[in-house]
């Protein structure tokens, strides 16, 4: 009995050993997978990429905020300007006669200090429209009144703010002198209890690496002319070095009054559009919807295409699709249909 009684105590022994053992091999397999799964989220974690919606520039914080749209001067005697270095997208129109002004729109970055800021009319509003922007300018036209008035567009309009938000420069006289800052844009978007969550909708970009793989015939500089007089003629012209464009006014080099930065562009889009005067002081009509004409420079390549208005947005097709722009900043010249781009644009290949 005593021997079977030792060998029943070693087999519990042996059995309770291999029990235990079973038991610390088991947990391992399930924290294995758990590592796995957790490694797995952080690589996912490390994808995440945002984008700013009017360049395509990458960055690696969150890119939303409303986009701020400027009316700016381009008066020889405004020039040069405050601001523009920072831009997003500029839009140049004719605003009487044949003198254009700026719609330069700011999203990704914020100046300091923006200016000179002139008055309004309704085109350049259906442009901030567009890009859920809020508007700024000093002054308007009798239509544009009507529509800032009715808050057709969230707007802070020197008129109604002169010597409070806006400032005028001892620098420069009057209408050339009216600046506004970012700070006081703020102040005024509180003051009116407007809102800066409206990102703005994004435009269509290539990846950074597909920019040397644009095509189109050979454009190294471009002449968009406004009048025989010239007053506002500017001049693109493709530096190889950095990939992009320098613009040049009156045969200056356009650079930022604030820290003498060149304006640098990625994306010279013109277009042509149906204007059309429409009262005694010369206000004009300008057909921003329809659709017509355009080129478009990327790279030192010059591409013909089509233009649409696209919920506001004005962008490049070709075969019925959006032509991605370069990533970057952006410059849209607005020419009369009458003469056309044939008349008013002119590259030199050289």
């Amino acid at each position: 009995m005593k021997k079977w009684a030792v060998a029943a105590a070693a087999l519990l022994l042996l059995f309770s050993g291999c029990s235990k053992k079973e038991e610390t091999v088991k947990p391992l397999e399930p924290k294995e997978k758990v590592v796995d799964k957790v490694v797995e989220k952080e690589e996912k974690k490390e994808e995440v990429a945002y984008y700013f919606p009017l360049t395509g520039v990458k960055s690696e914080t969150k890119t939303d905020g409303r986009a701020v749209a400027v009316m700016i001067n381009n008066h020889p005697k405004a020039r040069p300007q405050s601001g523009l270095s920072k831009a997003d997208i500029v839009y140049e129109l004719i605003a009487e006669g044949d003198m254009t002004r700026f719609l330069a729109v700011f999203q990704s970055e914020k100046p300091a200090n923006i200016g000179p800021v002139r008055s309004s009319r309704a085109y350049y509003i259906e442009l901030a429209k567009g890009l859920n922007a809020l508007y700024i300018a000093h002054g308007y036209s009798e239509e544009a009144r009507q529509m800032l008035e009715s808050n057709y567009v969230d707007n802070l309009n020197g008129m109604q703010y002169d010597g409070t938000l806006f400032k005028r420069s001892s620098a420069r006289q009057a209408p050339h002198n009216s600046y506004i800052t970012y700070e006081n844009i703020l102040k005024g978007v509180e003051q009116k209890h407007y809102t800066m969550d409206k990102t703005p909708p994004s435009f269509t970009f290539l990846k950074e690496d597909e920019k040397s793989m644009v095509t189109g015939n050979e454009a190294k500089s471009v002449m968009i002319s406004y009048s025989r007089g010239g007053i506002s003629d500017s001049t693109f012209t493709f530096d190889p070095q950095s990939g992009k464009y320098k613009r040049f006014s009156g045969g200056e080099q356009t650079v930022d009054l604030e820290n003498n930065e060149p304006v640098l562009l990625d994306n010279i889009f013109i277009i042509e559009a149906v204007h059309e005067v429409y009262d005694s002081a010369g206000h004009l009509k300008v057909d921003l919807k329809s659709g017509g004409k355009a080129y478009l420079l990327q790279m030192g390549k010059v591409n013909e295409v089509n233009w649409e208005n696209k919920d506001g947005r004005i962008v490049p097709v070709k075969d019925g699709q959006e032509v991605p722009l370069v990533p970057g900043k952006t410059w849209v010249n607005v020419v009369p249909a009458k003469p056309g781009l044939s008349q008013s644009v002119s590259f030199d290949v050289q």
